[in-house]
């Protein structure tokens, strides 16, 4: 993993309290030189399987899992749990090694009942829990309503998630349709460190999965963390992206999940500076990063110290602020705007998110014309985005953009960097 952290000051005015922001890039190893070396995987689908799903939504779903069990090797652990107001292990975790079997009991689904998400969940969980190699595993929920049996607290599901992930358990969702409840599935994948994503009709369903399974196979990284360590002197740390977090004795621990091969994430942090008294070098954190390399599963660690030079104040005023980290901000500020305008939009306030996505595209307008030219593209997507929201909004297609909304911030934001497949771009 190449690890790289760039401050937008690198100097601070004495005796002066300052924010200072953190650009962290992280690039992920390559895949191996011989395409034959793969630590085998682990994949538990946890399937909707309720009334809602009848007809296109359940025959594409089967389609595609049926193909994604092809994409795995017979040493590949596959598991499918499937919920209505019951649960019923369709295909226990464990080797693919009679693909066929498999196969039919997928074919032999059937739609029904009602949706009790949080005991399909947590039946998932276990099956993976219980083949889950020192490789962890990967937990695909795909649901189409809104849970109306068991747990249906976003909060809950999303610290079960959490908590399933410090087991090396990453969760994936897919939402399915525009009847799904977009608040509980973001919840389960932002806590599971997994993707969110959003297909609103069958064809866009099975691409995504398939898309899933690929980023699954290519897996070069796992388990990946960083802890903040900060110096006395800092009175608080932020992490801008929409990471788990949480407090431990040593620091503030942001789960960041596994990585594709060759994929690059950016993390940005704030840290909250009271004046400091002496000139001279400051540091003001230390970043400690670890995670698990594949095949080998080999352990790294590396501690990248964050420092700031304490300058006079007339020296401070001449820094230039580093514009790149600068723009990153403003970005990720976007998309905490499009996640609470999602927020507004499934509470049935259209009219508040509609305020939040203007005063976002006034934000990036004011940015556009000063962003270093690497990040134009970013941008200018972003602009796309924001438009198709508004426009869905004032049309009255809330349910769309309130999903759309909430994926493309999540990707943005949680997963900055990573490629979003383009079955999941607006129509």
């Amino acid at each position: 993993m190449h690890i790289s952290a760039h401050l937008d000051l690198d100097v601070v005015a004495l005796e002066t309290d300052s924010e200072l922001a953190v650009l962290i890039e992280l690039a992920a190893p390559s895949a191996p030189a011989s395409a034959t070396v793969r630590a085998a995987s682990t994949l538990q689908v946890v399937l909707d399987r309720s009334g809602s799903m009848t007809g296109a939504r359940i025959d594409g779903a089967k389609a595609a899992l049926i193909g994604l069990v092809d994409k795995l090797d017979p040493s590949d652990n596959f598991g499918l749990v499937a919920f209505d107001d019951r649960v019923e292990v369709t295909v226990a975790a464990g080797p693919l090694t009679d693909k066929e079997a498999v196969k039919r009991a997928i074919g032999q689904l059937s739609a029904r009942g009602s949706t009790d998400l949080s005991a399909g969940y947590l039946r998932g969980l276990q099956e993976a829990g219980r083949v889950a190699g020192a490789t962890g595993a990967t937990v695909l929920l795909i649901s189409d309503g809104h849970a109306n049996a068991g747990v249906t607290d976003p909060d809950r599901l999303g610290g079960i998630a959490a908590k399933a992930n410090t087991d090396n358990i990453t969760t994936s969702t897919l939402g399915y349709g525009l009847g799904y409840d977009e608040r509980l599935m973001s919840a389960i994948a932002c806590g599971g460190s997994g993707n969110e994503l959003f297909a609103e009709e069958p064809d866009t369903a099975g691409a995504l999965i398939a898309d899933e399974v690929d980023g699954l196979l290519s897996q070069t990284a796992q388990a990946a963390s960083l802890l903040i360590n900060v110096a006395p002197q800092v009175r608080a740390v932020h992490v801008v992206n929409d990471l788990p977090v949480t407090t431990s004795n040593d620091g503030l621990l942001v789960e960041l999940g596994s990585f594709y091969a060759d994929e690059t994430r950016k993390v940005l942090l704030t840290f909250d500076v009271p004046a400091i008294a002496a000139l001279g070098l400051a540091q003001i954190a230390s970043l400690r990063f670890t995670w698990v390399e594949l095949p080998g599963l080999t352990q790294h660690t590396v501690t990248v110290p964050l420092h700031v030079n304490v300058v006079p104040g007339d020296q401070a005023a001449e820094g230039i602020p580093d514009p790149t980290v600068r723009t990153e901000l403003v970005y990720l500020h976007l998309q905490q705007a499009k996640r609470r305008a999602s927020g507004h939009l499934s509470s049935g306030a259209p009219t508040a998110a509609l305020t939040e996505i203007r005063n976002a595209q006034a934000a990036l307008a004011e940015t556009l014309p000063t962003a270093p030219p690497h990040l134009r593209e970013d941008l200018a997507e972003e602009a796309a985005a924001l438009a198709y929201l508004a426009d869905q909004t004032e049309n009255g297609m809330i349910a769309r953009a309130a999903k759309y909304s909430s994926m493309d911030a999540a990707y943005k934001s949680g997963k900055r960097g990573r490629v979003r497949p383009p079955s999941s771009e607006p129509n």
